[in-house]
């Protein structure tokens, strides 16, 4: 892993990703995540449904923005407007579009300071808030590192958030928690095999695993946000 993934898997980056629990929020609150083991339950399923999503999105991105498509996408645009209707399409939960689209945004800053590509500002050209997953492929493909790389790191954010809230919301162990998110190391990097084998294709051939539990809690969260105050955005 170099320099850039590194980087973007750091929960010290100002991403705003401290604010986002990846639905850990409210499957505490509905009693579905309570002790380690549920949570290590919650976190597998995360990671192969909606992480996977992420992650093989990020590879196409990191693929985009590191081979000679690049220059012609920096003038068209449409390599990464397919990427983000991809994306778009995969996540069917407003709330969760919103949630990435608004941690997109916040890393914004930081990514261009760090990071300034021509591929940057062609996905940032197509809107305004990338999709996370996105901005992070952008980043690490124009940084010189593989789909893999990219893959892996938003695999790893997709259950590290979460464990992170965990530990704030429940009071759980965190070595505990730790040893949970650790366990989930083969599958992580099965997923990032598989995010770059599928790199290179159609977006429209890139998977599309549901988790309507998840969806339906990511509405619900919004919901009672409004109603109560809640600590995490999403």
């Amino acid at each position: 892993m170099m320099l850039a993934s590194l980087v973007l898997s750091d929960a010290r980056f100002p991403g705003g990703g401290h604010v986002h629990s990846g639905g850990l929020e409210e499957a505490a609150d509905r009693g579905l995540v309570t002790d380690v083991a549920s949570l290590h339950a919650f976190l597998r399923g995360r990671l192969r449904t909606a992480g996977r999503v992420a992650a093989c999105a990020a590879a196409a991105a990191a693929d985009l923005a590191a081979g000679p498509a690049a220059d012609l996408a920096a003038g068209s645009g449409a390599g990464w407007a397919e990427l983000d209707a991809a994306l778009d399409a995969r996540t069917p939960s407003a709330a969760q579009r919103e949630a990435s689209r608004s941690q997109g945004r916040a890393s914004l800053r930081a990514v261009r300071s760090a990071w300034p590509s021509a591929a940057l500002d062609a996905l940032v050209a197509v809107h305004r808030r990338p999709h996370h997953p996105l901005l992070v492929g952008v980043v690490v493909g124009a940084a010189g590192e593989p789909p893999a790389a990219a893959a892996r790191c938003v695999g790893y954010l997709a259950v590290s958030g979460p464990a992170s809230a965990a530990v704030r919301l429940l009071g759980l162990d965190p070595f505990a928690v730790n040893t949970a998110v650790v366990a989930l190391g083969d599958e992580l990097e099965a997923l990032a095999a598989e995010a770059a084998a599928l790199a290179g294709g159609d977006p429209a051939d890139l998977p599309a695993p549901g988790a309507p539990l998840l969806d339906l809690m990511a509405e619900s969260h919004v919901h009672h946000h409004r109603e109560r105050v809640r600590l995490f955005a999403s």
